[in-house]
């Protein structure tokens, strides 16, 4: 059943003034992902729902699997009963489909127009409703925090760990939440990044990654300084060497310690380089006290050339927390990722990619240069 008429017939400059404060408001909210962070909330109360790519019909942003519900999504900063009136009044809905409406805050006025009229809303502070002919939904969930959209996908600690992260299972296409988990981050800003990458065509829908863009800009960001040491650790030395500067060498896998990178490590991998004897070892540590441990305990070199090996620490911590333990390794450290050691490679313009151009790692992971 329609709404009252009264609501079509109220006063036109009530609604230029809404219409006006809408369009001011749309001007200077900046949104995230809305549908991955209402996937995301959904996924908190056992509810699947994906969004709405290749689904027939036009405005459909999500279909919740429970009885194939679909959903039309519209975001606002602010929902109160007018922005809520106005939008039952202007969503075209077909009968399978419902509107559900996400806001940073949701007044109570509102809420309860958008339930009276089988609606539904997701206040980002934390409660999410819906009626349907197929759900009901009335609950809590977490918070999400209010943000601005990224200019840049990769600004920050976290744009780092996302897009290092992808690249390192390129097909997989983690959700959200989980991808959440594993880097310790909130949800909402897993999803800022993801949606800022999307944005920006390296990855798709599903957070699968799209030729090699995505590598080639973490390169572009990725650090390089390093401290150079006169000795290399000896890893049998373990009161005096090994567990102060943490290298981790039991059960490299599953630990977390130093892990070889650069040339060395590439040669490990079959990359079309070579290394000569005594080649300086590059490592990365797992924190910033390491380094000064290894400086104290090893002592500093007083150039490159003069240098055993050198470290620096992680830019992220998958760099030391998911080491290979390679079985046809010649030398005895557990290894970075082929990533990580694709991206120092990446730093010589010359034949660092070079070398990139001519090699694919094992079969064990994919080639995203």
């Amino acid at each position: 059943m329609g709404l009252d008429l009264v609501l079509a017939a109220e006063s036109m400059a009530s609604v230029r003034c809404s219409v006006l404060t809408e369009h001011r408001t749309e001007a200077i909210m900046f949104t995230v992902d809305t549908e991955a962070l209402l996937i995301d909330a959904l996924t908190q109360l056992g509810v699947q729902a994906r969004q709405a790519v290749g689904v027939s019909g036009q405005g459909i942003d999500l279909v919740i699997e429970p009885g194939e519900t679909r959903v039309q999504v519209r975001r606002r900063a602010l929902v109160t009963d007018e922005v809520a009136r106005r939008l039952l009044i202007e969503t075209p809905l077909s009968p399978d489909s419902v509107l559900l409406v996400v806001g940073d805050r949701v007044t109570g006025t509102a809420r309860r127009l958008l339930i009276a009229h089988r609606a539904g809303y997701y206040d980002l502070r934390g409660h999410l409703a819906l009626r349907s002919a197929n759900v009901v939904i009335d609950a809590d969930v977490e918070p999400v925090t209010g943000r601005t959209e990224r200019a840049h996908a990769l600004s920050g600690d976290a744009g780092l760990e996302v897009a290092t992260a992808l690249l390192m299972e390129p097909a997989t296409g983690v959700p959200v939440r989980e991808l959440a988990r594993r880097l310790g981050r909130s949800a909402s800003t897993v999803s800022e990044v993801l949606a800022a990458l999307r944005r920006e065509g390296v990855v798709d829908d599903r957070h699968r990654v799209e030729g090699t863009e995505l590598f080639w800009q973490v390169a572009d960001r990725w650090p390089t300084a390093r401290i150079y040491l006169a000795r290399s650790p000896v890893p049998g030395d373990f009161a005096a060497i090994t567990k102060p500067l943490r290298l981790g060498l039991d059960d490299a896998e599953n630990t977390i310690g130093w892990a070889l990178t650069d040339s060395a490590a590439a040669v490990a991998y079959g990359a079309p380089l070579a290394v000569r004897t005594g080649q300086l070892l590059d490592f990365y540590v797992p924190d910033q006290v390491t380094p000064r441990r290894a400086t104290t305990l090893l002592g500093a070199a007083s150039s490159r050339s003069q240098a055993r090996c050198a470290v620096r620490v992680t830019p992220v911590p998958a760099v030391c927390s998911h080491r290979i333990d390679l079985v046809t390794n010649p030398f005895v450290w557990p290894l970075a990722h082929p990533v990580f050691v694709a991206l120092d490679l990446a730093q010589d313009a010359g034949r660092g990619r070079e070398i990139l151009g001519a090699w694919t790692p094992p079969e064990r992971w994919a080639r995203v240069w």
